[in-house]
């Protein structure tokens, strides 16, 4: 019953998004986000990763502001960086710059999208609703299929489920 609640809810989540997806890709406006993923959680964890690809094909940069989603209490713009001799991460609480003509990863490691207070663990095979603000493109809708907990990147078959 879940599944099919999940199902729905991510095709509702598609129909309804202000984007359309092409080979993979979301197109929002001069905006192309591909490669969208997120890792499975044990039954218990508190917290989740999510991550893609987004290209800003236009002449302005634009600004991704923020993330939210029924699976988790709060969603944060997150980037991890070494300091020193010590990897720390923290939250962009000016969301993340994606400049003009430039690609910006979202990847295991660097910039990814932290989901806050789980609602229930991130099932491997199953699909996350999130949806994405920017400050110029407007808002768009998607359904990260969740790869393994190891995951460094969205598999072939589920890029082409969008």
């Amino acid at each position: 019953m879940i599944r099919l609640l999940r199902a729905a809810l991510a095709a509702t989540v598609l129909l309804t998004a202000p984007a359309f997806a092409h080979n993979g890709v979301v197109h929002l406006g001069p905006l192309n986000i591909s490669v969208p993923f997120a890792r499975a959680t044990l039954p218990n964890a508190p917290v989740g990763g999510a991550f893609f690809t987004i290209e800003n094909t236009g002449t302005e940069p634009d600004r991704l502001i923020s993330a939210s989603s029924p699976a988790a209490g709060d969603v944060q713009i997150h980037e991890m960086a070494m300091q020193g001799d010590v990897m720390k991460m923290r939250e962009l609480p000016d969301g993340l710059e994606i400049p003009a003509g430039q690609t910006v990863a979202l990847t295991p490691g660097g910039f990814h999208l932290m989901f806050m207070g789980l609602k229930q663990a991130f099932v491997e095979g199953e699909t996350v609703p999130v949806t994405l603000v920017f400050e110029k493109a407007g808002t768009v809708d998607l359904a990260l299929p969740v790869m393994g907990i190891a995951a460094d990147a969205a598999a072939p078959m589920a890029m082409k489920m969008h």
